[in-house]
């Protein structure tokens, strides 16, 4: 089996948003939000998605959060911004309204 281990540093999150969700204690990660993308793309082909993505002015923000690894237990991991490392959940109850 694989898995994904994801570095939270990596993750582009507005500082708005982070300070938001720091304040009234939500992951960023469940948060609802719109215009985001997760490609899962072979190492010899990042280089160029990443490229052409970022040629693109919406995906100029583009970068490289994760990889995938060999993991027999398929867990979703994430390397903390403190160098730590958790299991990221699944998403349990309701993912916060969009307010448009």
């Amino acid at each position: 089996g694989v898995g994904i281990v994801i570095a939270e540093d990596a993750i582009p999150v507005k500082p708005q948003v982070a300070a938001a969700c720091e304040l009234l204690g939500l992951e960023p990660l469940n948060v609802a939000n719109e215009g985001k993308l997760v490609a899962v793309v072979a190492p010899e082909g990042a280089d160029a998605l990443l490229a052409a993505m970022r040629a693109h002015p919406l995906g100029a923000d583009a970068v490289i959060i994760g990889t995938i690894v060999d993991d027999p237990h398929r867990f979703v991991q994430m390397t903390t911004a403190f160098g730590g490392g958790r299991i990221v959940d699944w998403l349990a109850g309701e993912q916060l309204p969009r307010i448009c």
